[in-house]
């Protein structure tokens, strides 16, 4: 197989030649816009031979709309429009995955991380800002989502039917289990989860969903266990959960991940022969189908790319 039909093996739960796998990091401020991106991206797939390339949108983590932006009272909310398809964060966006999907050539798979609706709120204000909101009008943060799900659907259109990407890498987060019990969850954040990624799936059948846990805190993922899509990517050590028991926990949907993202984690502190080892038996546990190689969140920035060379390597000798 060459590296496509790697790739979409494992997302369509079939037996691959090896296992497939990629891993990527938020690129630094000078990298972060406009063809520098675009050169940091393709310079990390090749100098790691990675299967896949999952585009950061390092530069576009806000949700610049004037109403947040100025925001002074909650009740402010319900005057949210929506940017539209032609505003500069999805346009420059979808022309960042352009200039990627084009230099590749088809030669891999390419996905873009897109944010769920609560997060580009959160993003753009702040945390406390966040569940102040919600606390004084969780009716008003709803049609705040709900708006910003236009917005985020446009940019997925985008990506997908003009810019060429497989599907999007659609991060899920605010689920840590001290922010809200399951049912306000499932009430307040969910339906517009949903309504991005049911999108997605319209447009594309291989949508990978990422239940982040990047802070290190414990999410309460029963809320995400319906979500649909090609692959589902958690954070396997901070959620104690491996990936056999979280491919039965999602319905035996093919998993992205197995290691740790974190600098005490063997990807990043140990030697070639502990890497290698360690790959070897994760491919034997799980086995070759179904099973992408990665992280549970994006990695450190400074970990040097013989470290995936490694991971890639050993996985393709088995």
């Amino acid at each position: 197989m060459n590296k496509k039909e790697r790739v979409l093996a494992a997302l369509e739960n079939r037996e691959a030649d090896h296992v497939p796998g990629a891993f990527w990091f938020h690129f630094p401020q000078e990298q972060a816009l406009g063809q520098a991106c675009v050169d940091a991206h393709l310079k990390w797939y090749r100098d790691t031979d990675q299967d896949f390339i999952k585009i950061m949108c390092d530069g576009y983590f806000g949700y610049p709309n004037e109403t947040l932006e100025k925001m002074e009272n909650v009740s402010q909310l319900y005057d949210m429009k929506p940017l539209g398809s032609g505003h500069k964060f999805i346009r420059e966006q979808v022309e960042r995955a352009r200039a990627i999907v084009k230099a590749v050539d088809g030669e891999c798979c390419v996905f873009y991380n897109v944010f769920c609706p609560l997060s580009f709120f959160r993003l753009q204000t702040s945390w406390e800002t966040m569940m102040d909101c919600i606390k004084a009008d969780p009716e008003a943060v709803k049609y705040a989502c709900g708006v910003i799900a236009e917005d985020a659907k446009a940019l997925v259109k985008g990506l997908i039917e003009e810019a060429g990407c497989d599907g999007i890498y659609y991060c899920v987060q605010n689920a840590e289990t001290f922010r809200f019990t399951a049912e306000e969850y499932r009430s307040l954040v969910t339906p517009f989860d949903k309504e991005v990624l049911d999108y997605a799936n319209g447009l594309s059948s291989h949508n990978i969903l990422h239940c982040c846990g990047w802070g290190g805190d414990k999410n309460r993922v029963e809320v995400w266990q319906d979500y649909e899509a090609a692959a589902i990517n958690w954070a396997v050590y901070v959620e104690e959960m491996d990936i056999p028991s979280g491919r039965e926990f999602f319905g035996g949907k093919p998993a992205l991940g197995g290691l740790d993202n974190r600098k005490e984690g063997v990807l990043y502190s140990e030697n070639e022969e502990e890497i290698r080892k360690a790959v070897r038996e994760l491919i034997e546990t799980c086995g070759k189908k179904g099973f992408l190689l990665g992280a549970d969140c994006t990695i450190p920035g400074d970990l040097p790319a013989e470290h995936v060379r490694w991971v890639l390597e050993e996985a393709r000798s088995i």
